[in-house]
């Protein structure tokens, strides 16, 4: 689930702000899945991912020499049950690093791998956003920001400049608003602001000083939400790094699966990406039923007036901490999980 309004405190061309705010999502969305797919399939022999499967292949051959030592060790001790179920081994290796010219059995598996992780989030995400309120709380906390950035430059002109400024700017937040009607309905939230941002325009000379200040909020202020908001998606954009760097190792945990220990490298590489997509579902379940809190709360009084800055802290701060912590704690099940199933498989086969 990606951030599509995340430049609205700057966008002063309020009549293509959502619009625009879906395609940059969009084309973010698809930079990354371009970006996998090059990395991963696209020549291979010649990418940094040929590279790597390369240095893989000779971390295979160095650790299989540790795997024939431990091989024939078992053997001559007549531990025949083990030398045969570790057999299985070098031929996985060398089936997942083959390349048959578009791509090694391991980056097509390391796709699918995402593939999967990633519909399982979309799923997540669309069972509980039916009715964008990510989105739309996110549109909320920061629409009183928007929208004193376009009134902002009228504060300091006065008499028939003001109320000219007033003017222009309230055609333009209208559009703004119109925007967000189209987008989540008619929304006592919107119709709220608007009511304030028409108290100022029709009564200039008449509204406190404390009310138009309010609206316009403080520079500081908006610089905070600005970079809330933005950690909010440079964390997004640090599990797609982190998931495409883990994916671009996998030849090099292969390669050195061979060697005679429990804890295969390949289990550790495993679980890298699946700590990574539940960082990414917890990260996303966190953000819809917080907004979800907002949307079927304070959003629906035209009469309430909160502070929704924890929305950001939570978002920008707290969220994506919690959501690594239990990708750690998953994470760490999952390698245990592994590296016991495996065990229990070799003993048994």
């Amino acid at each position: 689930m990606w951030l599509s309004h995340l430049y609205l405190f700057s966008q002063l061309d309020t009549s293509n702000v959502l619009t625009n705010g879906v395609v940059t999502a969009q084309t973010i969305a698809e930079g990354w899945d371009k970006q996998w797919i090059d990395l991963l399939q696209n020549n291979t022999n010649n990418n940094l991912y040929g590279a790597l499967t390369n240095l893989g292949i000779f971390f295979a051959v160095g650790t299989l020499l540790f795997f024939m030592a431990q091989w024939i060790r078992d053997v001559l001790n007549n531990e025949y049950s083990r030398p045969l179920s570790a057999l299985i081994w070098p031929f996985i290796v060398v089936i997942l690093l083959a390349n048959p010219g578009n791509g090694t059995a391991l980056s097509n598996l390391t796709l699918g791998l995402r593939d999967f992780l990633n519909t399982i989030n979309q799923q997540v995400v669309e069972a509980a956003d039916v009715n964008q309120t990510y989105q739309q709380a996110l549109n909320m906390t920061v629409a009183e920001e928007v929208v004193g950035g376009l009134l902002r430059p009228c504060q300091s002109l006065t008499g028939q400049q003001q109320i000219n400024c007033l003017i222009k700017a309230k055609e333009k937040i209208d559009v703004l608003l119109q925007q967000y009607r189209n987008t989540y309905g008619l929304q006592p939230w919107i119709d709220r602001l608007d009511l304030k941002v028409s108290q100022i325009v029709v009564t200039p000379g008449n509204v406190a000083e404390f009310s138009f200040n309010s609206l316009l909020g403080s520079t500081t202020q908006t610089i905070i939400k600005n970079l809330l908001v933005s950690l909010q998606s440079a964390f997004q954009n640090l599990i797609e790094v982190a998931m495409l760097l883990i994916a671009a190792l996998g030849p090099v945990a292969v390669g050195g699966s061979l060697l005679p220990v429990a804890g295969k490298p390949i289990f550790a590489w495993l679980t890298g990406l699946l700590s990574m997509g539940i960082a990414k579902i917890s990260f996303n379940i966190v953000a819809v039923i917080s907004a979800a809190v907002i949307v079927n709360g304070p959003a629906q009084n035209l009469n309430a007036d909160p502070d929704l800055m924890w929305f950001l802290i939570l978002l920008g701060v707290l969220a994506p901490i919690m959501s690594l912590a239990l990708a750690a704690a998953g994470g760490f099940a999952v390698f245990n999980g592994i590296s016991n199933t495996a065990v229990w498989v070799q003993e048994k086969v």
